[in-house]
């Protein structure tokens, strides 16, 4: 549609620095493909890049919407940079929709834990995984900006395969205190309750949510990371969303550790008031990951008291339960008594 793309007047300037000359931009094979467009391996300037290229559209109206989404890409990735999420090379001059990212070769989560199962992650592995998300998406919050669309297919992994990058910020957007947002924005397994209403709302109509929806699509795929499972196996994705939004539908937690339960939550609680903030959910991963290689890497030692051995787990939650009881407190049926459970409640509340 180049030469007769309708001229959008208000659109945001897209700076300098982040221009870059098309004719230093070579295509290689197609790696990936969308709804709405192809992503390409390159090469630009001798560095190996992944090329998005947003389809146009047949009518003026549905280019606009596409440019619109793929302006907000461009905006989002070239204020925001953090390791894990994904490095923004730039946009071609004088030519339509193109995205130049750094290439990540270990393809998206969601492949690899296909091809993972039936085996599951190793558990320190995922949570190192869930990790990345989480210091991403904090950076993210942080900066004001909701990425409304968090799911397996938008996290990649580098080549080695130990590391994921949050990519895809075409729906990515400010929030506001004030403002209307779509209503059934992301992909509806993983959409958080609140996107949806008992009044039935079309796709694209408006309502108040806030970064707490991310927080609800974090806990769906920690939840993947922890069991290499399909959420809500057996249902539609339409299904699937109106089971956890009017049903209060949650994926079964049975096999996991009750510390994680304790975060899944937590963090896909129907009201969003009571969901965590992720620089609180890094905190509670850090402090589950220190636990499990400290008890992985060092033996417990054993202390004698008198005829019987005690194994002492030098675990943060297991020293938080044992400063309790010295203390003499009572430890009530209900109450939180596992080591990153009561971190939560006592230190983020």
């Amino acid at each position: 549609m180049k030469g007769s793309d309708p001229v959008l007047n208000d659109e945001p300037k897209i700076e300098d620095k982040w221009l870059i000359d098309p004719k230093l931009l070579y295509l290689g094979p197609k790696i990936a493909e969308g709804g709405h467009a192809k992503v390409y391996e390159g090469m630009y300037k001798a560095s190996s890049v992944a090329v998005k290229i947003l389809q146009s559209g047949s009518t003026a109206e549905e280019y606009a919407r596409r440019r619109e989404k793929f302006l907000r890409e461009i905006m989002t990735l070239s204020r925001v940079q953090h390791e894990n999420l994904i490095k923004f090379i730039g946009t071609c001059k004088d030519s339509n929709m193109v995205i130049v990212t750094e290439l990540l070769m270990g393809g998206s989560l969601k492949k690899f834990l296909r091809a993972l199962r039936p085996s599951c992650l190793d558990l320190e592995h995922a949570i190192c995984f869930a990790l990345d998300i989480s210091r991403a998406m904090e950076c993210l919050h942080a900066n004001g900006i909701i990425h409304r669309d968090l799911k397996p297919d938008n996290l990649l992994l580098t080549g080695d395969q130990k590391k994921l990058k949050l990519a895809d910020f075409g729906l990515a957007r400010e929030e506001t205190v004030t403002e209307m947002m779509t209503s059934e924005t992301g992909t509806y397994r993983w959409m958080a309750p609140e996107l949806y209403s008992t009044v039935t709302l079309r796709r694209g109509d408006k309502k108040h949510y806030n970064h707490k929806v991310d927080i609800y699509s974090f806990s769906i795929v920690l939840w993947e990371l922890l069991t290499n499972r399909t959420p809500f196996e057996g249902m539609s994705n339409l299904q699937a969303a109106y089971a956890a939004a009017f049903k209060k539908v949650r994926p079964s937690v049975d096999n996991i550790p009750e510390d994680l339960v304790a975060l899944l939550e937590s963090c896909w609680d129907e009201d969003p008031n009571c969901r965590p903030e992720f620089q609180q959910i890094t905190s509670i991963l850090l402090s589950f990951l220190s636990s499990l290689t400290s008890v992985k890497t060092t033996p417990p030692p054993v202390i004698e008291l008198g005829q019987t051995s005690y194994l002492q787990f030098d675990s943060p939650g297991t020293r938080h339960l044992m400063d309790r009881s010295r203390e003499g407190d009572e430890m009530k049926p209900g109450n939180s008594s596992n080591g990153i459970l009561g971190c939560f409640n006592e230190c983020f509340s």
